[in-house]
């Protein structure tokens, strides 16, 4: 059995992410059921489904047997950035986890509740208030660390790595938080610009996919000295990475422009969602009423 394949079967899952993981959607899932409880329409089920999926996602791309198989294969490498950004982030931020996760951590942890349930927080609004840096965040991760010195170190070094997975992650959160809006009062765009912006994303990665099919010569030499997966050839395994690229990104970001653009034209986009970053201050009404269940 060749190297990659053994790798596979018999690759070990790390328990330290694998745990944490774990944890986080143990927390979420106590607080969503708290609000469940006293918001009985607020976060339905299939937000908790969402971020659930969205766990599972990052557990695939970073702690999975799978997770290995990017030293061997370009497409993989690929496979593993496309789901974090493109799957993962998305999910995460579709199952409104700030307001959940606060909810189910213990008393001790959330004093200053309204704080930290604060959606998006205090320090990040700058940012998320305009989409253009949203935007630049996804951008340069997808570019930057595509560049061949910044792509060599990443599979060089561990610690690069792994900081090369959360840049994609957290670059892939700042990128969908505007398409996303779990908390719309956030928006200083009309929504129709948020097609636009999802459309002129794919411009930089079908620049970069067309490269890597087309260039006819092997941007990453890493690959050369690694076992090969599926006995590909270095080249044809990047022009497999360009193409998946190129096919992922185009349904990945289209899709959601077109559903957007078809919400804008419904007559029923008139009608209003209950706003997540104001269930706190209810809460807290409600509590002072004693008509809601326990939170914590």
């Amino acid at each position: 059995m060749s190297e990659p394949h053994a790798q596979i079967l018999s690759g070990s899952i790390p328990l330290a992410i694998t745990s944490g993981l774990v944890a986080i959607a143990l927390v979420y899932f106590r607080g969503w059921l708290c609000v469940r409880n006293a918001f009985q329409n607020l976060i339905p089920a299939w937000r908790l489904a969402a971020f659930m999926s969205g766990l599972v996602s990052v557990w695939a791309v970073v702690a999975s047997p799978l997770a290995a198989l990017d030293h061997q294969s370009l497409t993989t490498h690929m496979v593993k950035h496309l789901l974090l950004m493109t799957v993962a982030a998305p999910l995460i931020l579709a199952g409104a986890p700030v307001f959940p996760l606060v909810c189910g951590l213990p008393k001790l942890f959330i004093k200053n509740h309204r704080s930290l349930a604060r959606v998006p927080p205090r320090w990040l609004e700058p940012c998320l208030r305009y989409p253009v840096w949203c935007w630049l965040a996804g951008t340069a991760a997808v570019i930057g660390w595509h560049l061949p010195v910044a792509f060599q170190l990443g599979m060089r070094s561990h610690g690069m790595h792994v900081l090369e997975d959360v840049s994609f992650l957290v670059a892939g959160l700042l990128f969908w938080f505007p398409i996303v809006q779990s908390a719309p009062s956030t928006a200083r765009l009309p929504r129709w610009s948020m097609a636009l912006y999802l459309f002129l994303a794919t411009l930089p990665c079908d620049i970069l996919s067309a490269f890597l099919v087309f260039c006819n010569r092997l941007v990453y030499p890493c690959y050369l000295s690694t076992p090969r997966l599926f006995s590909m050839p270095p080249l044809e395994d990047q022009e497999c990475a360009g193409a998946l690229m190129w096919v992922w990104v185009t349904f990945a970001y289209l899709i959601p422009a077109v559903a957007i653009t078809v919400q804008i034209l419904s007559p029923s986009n008139t009608q209003s969602q209950e706003p997540i970053e104001d269930a706190p201050h209810r809460l807290a009404r409600r509590s002072r009423n004693g008509t809601e269940a326990e939170v914590v």
